[in-house]
């Protein structure tokens, strides 16, 4: 593949600049088509079939416990950081389904395989806002909340919360936890 680099004047008399603009584009070229950037805190849709077999790398995730059909149900996937691990606008995507009472299905799909961490909530009136006294939460491992003062619940470290998914389909199930 044949690449011309136009270079302004005074870069093109410097090694050093010319160096390292090749530099960069050959890191460019090296990149997998396929690869596209990941713009984080999009909402995106249940595709299921990006969990068929074959596929990935994604999360085939059972979504249990929960205790009617009403409102909504978010599924948040976070990258294994604390970085971002609960942070507003900090995970991957939200997906968004309508819950059925005791299980619902969801695919989610990852950027690569590596370490990931997710949340859904029940967010049982529908009025997206987080109400302790009636939604129910969850988080990857099953790990229980904690509670600060007794009143607020206290979600766990994203320690407790990472898990490895690979580069095919990974199977979990998550139990929402009412107050």
């Amino acid at each position: 593949m044949a690449m011309s680099v136009n270079l302004p004047h005074r870069a093109a008399r410097s090694p050093l600049a010319a160096a390292l603009a090749l530099g960069a584009l050959a890191g460019l070229a090296a990149a997998p088509a396929s690869a596209a950037p990941v713009v984080l805190g999009s909402k995106i849709g249940n595709d299921m079939s990006r969990c068929a077999a074959g596929k990935g790398p994604a999360v085939r995730l059972d979504v249990t416990g929960l205790k009617s059909s009403a409102g909504n149900l978010f599924v948040r996937t976070y990258y294994a950081r604390s970085s971002d691990w609960l942070k507003s606008r900090r995970y991957i995507h939200r997906i968004e389904v309508k819950p059925r009472q005791g299980t619902t299905t969801v695919c989610i799909p990852l950027p690569a395989a590596g370490d990931y961490a997710i949340t859904v909530q029940h967010d049982v009136n529908g009025n997206r806002d987080t109400d302790f006294s009636t939604d129910g939460a969850g988080v990857s491992n099953n790990v229980k909340f904690g509670s600060f003062l007794g009143v607020l619940p206290r979600p766990p470290g994203v320690d407790k919360a990472r898990f490895t998914a690979g580069p095919g389909v990974t199977r979990m199930a998550i139990a929402v936890q009412y107050r």
